[in-house]
Order: C-alpha cells, then structure tokens, then sequence
C-alpha cells in the first residue's frame, strides 16, 4: 500500500489558462452616491475582458501555492454615473493592465470520488487564498478619436509610478476529471496601494505647467453643454486658485480591481523520490512483472 501510494499519487503540478472579465473601483463612473466600496459602486456596463496563464503546486492536499501571470483591461465613463457631480467631472479612461502574483490557496471543502463509485475519475475542490503581487498600470483616454497616455500628462500636476503592488485575494472552486484535466471558477480582488488606476485622485493641476493636451484631458466640464445643468454649476468645476478645496477626486480611498474567470488546467503525473530511489530499478530488470497500475485518490 506505501509503495502503491507513493508512485501514483503524486500527481502535484498543474499548467493551465484562463479566460474571463474584469471590472475596477475607484473615481470615475459609479452611481448616484459618492464613492462606495467593493462592488456597490461599479457600472457593469465597464466589464471588460481577462485572461492569464497559470502554473499550481500542491504541496498537501489541502494546501496549493500557484504562480500567475494575468492581462486585463478596466475602464470607466463619468457619462455612465448618475450623480450629478460626476456627470460635470466628464471624465472617463481604460487601462490596459499586466500583473504577476503568488498566491496560497487552501481546500476548505472537496469531494475526491464525485459519484461514489470508487473509480475516482471526478473530483470537487473549493478553496480560498491570498498572495502578493506586482502590476503594471497604464491609464488611457481618448480625445478626438485618438487615445492618450495619462501618466505622463500629469493631469493632476503629480506623478506616479506605472508599477506597483497588490494583494490579491482568491475564492473559487474546480473539478478534475480523470486526474489530468482541470476545470473551475475563480474570483480574484486585488487591492492596490495606488489611487491612479484611472488618473484621479486629488484635484485638477494647474493648467499652465501642462501641454495642450494635458489640458484638455484634465478639464473636461467644458466639453459639455451647459444647458443640462443648473445655472452656474458647472462653475464649480476646474482648477481655480482661490479655490482652496479643487476636488476632482477622492484620494481617501486607493483603486482596487478584480477578474471573474473560468479556469482550465493539465496536471502533470510524477513519481515520488521514495519510489524512484527504492523501486525504480527493480521494475525496469528483465523477467520482473510489472507493478499493477491501482487507483488512488487526487
């Protein structure tokens, strides 16, 4: 029975894919209210497409580490809103972004033999997991039909980094069948230690240390006709220097994004160094029977 576990069931490194949406909290969109967190403020009408490549380890049976590579685009569209002060702000953005990041997935349910018919051909898996990673961030939006990079435009008179760090945090479930294919679903946030996901945070810069277009792409309200609102209130919008509060967004709060995907995944079969050092000569001699291939659980 040692020998018999130890050389089939050793069956720990996955490779696989995903495809899937993705979505972003922070300034710009939302809707009637001011800034809320997690998924009360998004416009579903901003899903945008997912997709990443994966390699899992399984170190126990209910312990994973799993190494991915992720591509992703968010967006947002102050048109979209339906608060008023955002509407004014007539901002909007995509952001076409990579991420790398390690994460711990740990088993609280599974199911071995779906079907209880000792065959062991489907297996049932939930876990929960968390990691750390690094993104690359590279917020866009179009004026005139042709798409701006934002961050160099400092359209808030601040720069910041195209890199940095989240922490991203994993629920999900999958099913393996036969013990080499994959398949599942995966919810992943991230949390960021950036508010410039979309190019706003703070308050409009001032416009005479910008370019023509930075101009443009940091006060937008004159782009809108005035007749939509109320008389004189789209005066309140745009960098004024005795304007001593100048909010265009809300640098209290860091962006955040997530992916929503469904996962496929091939899993590697190995032998285990117990079996290889003690049995695998013996089974490769001449004359010598070869070990029963038994089934065993994954």
């Amino acid at each position: 029975m040692v020998l018999a576990t130890s050389s089939f069931a050793q069956y720990r490194l996955e490779y696989g894919g995903t495809v899937g949406i993705a979505n972003y909290l922070g300034d710009i969109g939302g809707k009637e209210k001011s800034r809320r967190d997690f998924i009360a403020d998004m416009k579903l009408a901003k899903t945008r497409q997912a997709a990443s490549g994966y390699i899992r380890y399984k170190f126990t049976p209910n312990l994973f580490a799993k190494a991915e590579l992720s591509y992703m685009r968010i967006a947002g569209d102050d048109k979209l809103s339906t608060n008023p002060g955002r509407n004014a702000r007539n901002l909007s953005f995509t952001n076409d972004m990579f991420d790398l990041a390690l994460h711990a997935q740990v088993v609280f349910y599974e199911n071995t033999d779906l079907g209880s018919d000792y065959r062991f051909r489907l297996a049932f898996r939930s876990y929960a997991g968390i990691g750390i990673g690094g993104f690359f961030s590279n917020p866009k939006a179009k004026y005139d039909g042709v798409n701006y990079k934002l961050r160099p435009l400092e359209t808030e008179g601040v720069a910041y980094k195209s890199i940095g760090l989240c922490i991203p945090a994993t629920i999900g479930f999958h099913f393996t069948y036969r013990k080499k294919h994959r398949f599942g679903w995966e919810l992943n946030w991230r949390t960021t230690f950036t508010d410039y996901l979309d190019d706003v945070s703070q308050g409009w810069g001032d416009p005479s240390k910008m370019t023509d277009i930075g101009q443009k792409l940091s006060y937008r309200t004159d782009e809108l006709d005035p007749n939509l609102f109320e008389d004189g209130y789209l005066n309140n919008f745009g960098f004024k220097k005795e304007n001593t509060i100048n909010k265009r967004g809300d640098a209290t709060h860091n962006d955040s994004y997530l992916t929503m995907n469904f996962t496929y995944g091939y899993i590697i079969r190995g032998k285990s160094s117990f079996y290889r050092s003690r049995y695998g000569s013996f089974f490769k001699k001449k004359g010598r029977s070869k070990m029963r291939k038994i089934r065993a659980k994954f």
